[in-house]
């Protein structure tokens, strides 16, 4: 397998978000976003972290776009902090944070390294926080000026773009479990902002169509290919149908005109008070391309006292099974299964997986890192999505997760899954043996 086996159109990538790598919370006029207040509330993050500093990237860009360059990866994914324009949320546009944004384009280019810019990845301006966030309906008007301002002062070189990233673990990790920024629980909040996440996702795409003469529209969603863990047992296989509609289904079938899957998940049927009049016409929009974020494959179980879904997810570690530290299974076959699921759809025009990638203990001996487990993982899973190409499947594209290791939000900095080592204290970059095959196989 090499590169050349994917074809000359395929967008080869790496991915990145503003808050895992940014730092500098408070430098040139930015606002407090969800995560800077979430992180520091006590016990919120593994060893009480959080991305005052991150990866300094705000300082180091220069640097980390030309190990990107020496890594000879042509495209760079990355978000744009929401607090960072706005400091408040809307109103007043903060011009340090838009110029800050040019110059890392601007290098990019210089770089001959395509951007793409994610809109929205869970950093949301605490100021709109404090008015409800994704709960408040005035979101989706919030949502829009934001989008509109960034094609306006990106879009005459950025034709990339990616509307939401995995609005499932923001709405359920942030609004219903509370264990991701801003920390709310309950049912209520989490269908809210499931509504208004899946009517930003949509008018979020509208919106670059509008004003962008030649755009490349996708937005992302995480998906777990899932398995009953008893093939046999009929309540294992009902409940991974539900699960498979909660956190795969949930976002992408309104986004392609099929409406919530109201009939695999009952809760779901509260959502009607949210939804006014022209909702699920509004709720849906064509996307060029379906991000997918694959990692692993999940096995569930019928648990019948576990609310609402009546299922748990049985854990890697407890199926004795090789997994990251992540406690992610490393089951390659879930990309391929991944990408035949979503291609069945019909409105589904093209499929880019824009995070693939894995956590594993890295030992830095003779300032070198042999990550051989990441090594065999990225390339174990791109042979499957080589074979789901080669069955025909519409699949055009692959971003590693990530650069260099950051934040992991309510992980703290302990999972690595970076192609590059950093050093916390020093700032330091190396590139593992996972770069540098990375690199080879880009070459």
């Amino acid at each position: 397998m090499n590169r050349k086996d994917f074809g000359d159109d395929f967008f080869w990538g790496v991915s990145t978000a503003a808050y895992q790598i940014e730092g500098s919370i408070t430098a040139d006029g930015k606002g407090p976003s969800i995560w800077d207040v979430f992180s520091k509330k006590k016990n919120k993050i593994f060893n009480n972290q959080n991305g005052d500093i991150a990866c300094d990237f705000y300082n180091k860009f220069t640097q980390d776009l030309y190990l990107i360059y020496e890594l000879k990866i042509p495209n760079f994914r990355f978000s744009i902090s929401w607090s960072r324009i706005f400091p408040n949320g809307t109103g007043q546009i903060n011009q340090q944070g838009i110029d800050f944004y040019n110059r890392v384009i601007d290098l990019c280019l210089e770089l001959n390294i395509e951007p793409w810019i994610t809109l929205y990845h869970w950093d949301l301006p605490e100021k709109l926080q404090e008015k409800g966030g994704w709960t408040n309906r005035d979101i989706i008007n919030w949502f829009s000026e934001f989008v509109t301002c960034c094609v306006k002062h990106f879009g005459d070189r950025v034709s990339k773009w990616i509307v939401l990233n995995e609005p499932m673990v923001f709405t359920g990790a942030g609004y219903f479990l509370g264990v991701h920024a801003p920390g709310l629980r309950g049912l209520n909040n989490f269908i809210a902002s499931v509504h208004h996440a899946a009517m930003c996702q949509a008018a979020g795409g509208r919106i670059i169509r509008s004003l962008h003469p030649n755009p490349y529209i996708g937005t992302t969603f995480s998906h777990s290919y899932l398995e009953p863990y008893n093939t046999d047992n009929v309540k294992d296989h009902h409940a991974t149908k539900k699960v498979d509609a909660l956190l795969n289904r949930l976002f992408i079938e309104p986004l392609l005109g099929l409406g919530y899957p109201l009939a695999d998940l009952s809760i779901l049927n509260r959502i009607e008070k949210f939804i006014k009049p022209n909702d699920m016409e509004l709720i849906s929009f064509k996307m060029d391309f379906i991000g997918l974020q694959v990692y692993t494959r999940e096995l569930i179980k019928y648990v019948p006292f576990q609310p609402f879904l009546q299922a748990n997810i049985v854990k890697a570690s407890q199926r004795f099974v090789h997994h990251t530290i992540m406690d992610w299974e490393v089951h390659p076959d879930c990309i391929y299964k991944a990408v035949k699921k979503i291609e069945q759809y019909e409105n589904v025009k093209e499929i880019i997986i824009t995070e693939n990638g894995a956590a594993f203990d890295d030992d830095l001996k003779d300032k070198r890192i042999f990550d051989l487990l990441r090594k065999d993982y990225l390339q174990n899973h791109l042979n499957k999505l080589l074979k789901a190409k080669k069955e025909g499947s519409n699949i055009k594209g692959y971003f590693v997760w990530t650069l260099v290791d950051n934040f992991e939000w309510a992980e703290g900095y302990k999972p690595k899954f970076g192609l590059v080592h950093l050093d916390h204290q020093t700032q330091k970059r190396t590139i593992k043996e996972s770069g540098f095959w990375y690199r080879d196989f880009l070459s």
